[in-house]
């Protein structure tokens, strides 16, 4: 069976005008919802470290976004950006937490940015800003795994028809955080975990 993962196109605006960029979209019938805010704790395996391959590696993240905690777990199959994925909402942030810890995960990066979403084609967008790192545009779908390189060389195509200053970027925003900050001893940046 061809199962089912989520594939991911990513962008970061060069120039950061985040109405211009909006505008863009617009005019393609892109209709952006209400600005809001998500908080995230990034989650690793204790044996892995940053600049070890993700592939085939069971990642978590915790996302406090609008009252509710939503834990998801990715495992990146042909890219980091083509994961198989799973998702459910949690009551409680701090016993999740525990939980991960007791399943040998350690918190890596906290990630907190503004977004906006909308549908584009068959994609859902989100256009996000992102603390430290700046504008960014997301294209994702939900697709076969067979399908997953075809889906995002089209997902590419149609970004880069917006016409902006935009630079692909194939990595996650932990693995973008974590590159912008200072290095860990162990490798893992293991600050104050945000619960």
């Amino acid at each position: 069976m061809d199962a089912l993962g989520e594939v991911e196109v990513k962008y970061r605006l060069l120039d950061p005008d985040e109405e211009a960029l909006a505008e863009a979209l617009a005019a393609r019938g892109v209709v952006l919802g209400d600005r809001f805010r998500q908080d995230d704790q990034a989650y690793a395996p204790a044996s892995w470290s940053y600049g070890m391959p993700k592939l085939g590696v069971a990642f978590a993240r915790l996302r406090s976004e609008a009252g509710r905690v939503l834990l998801t777990v990715k495992v990146p199959r042909a890219n980091e950006l083509d994961c198989a994925e799973q998702e459910t909402f949690v009551e409680d942030r701090a016993t999740m937490h525990e939980a991960l810890l007791l399943l040998d995960m350690v918190p890596t990066v906290r990630i907190a940015k503004f977004r906006r979403t909308g549908a584009w084609g068959k994609a859902q967008l989100c256009l996000d800003v992102v603390d430290g790192l700046g504008i960014f545009i997301e294209l994702e779908r939900v697709v076969p795994r067979s399908a997953a390189e075809q889906v995002q060389a089209e997902m590419d195509q149609q970004v880069r028809s917006l016409g902006l200053p935009l630079q692909r970027v194939t990595q996650t925003y932990d693995s973008l955080l974590r590159a912008a900050a200072r290095p860990a001893e162990d490798g893992l940046l293991v600050g104050d975990p945000y619960i």
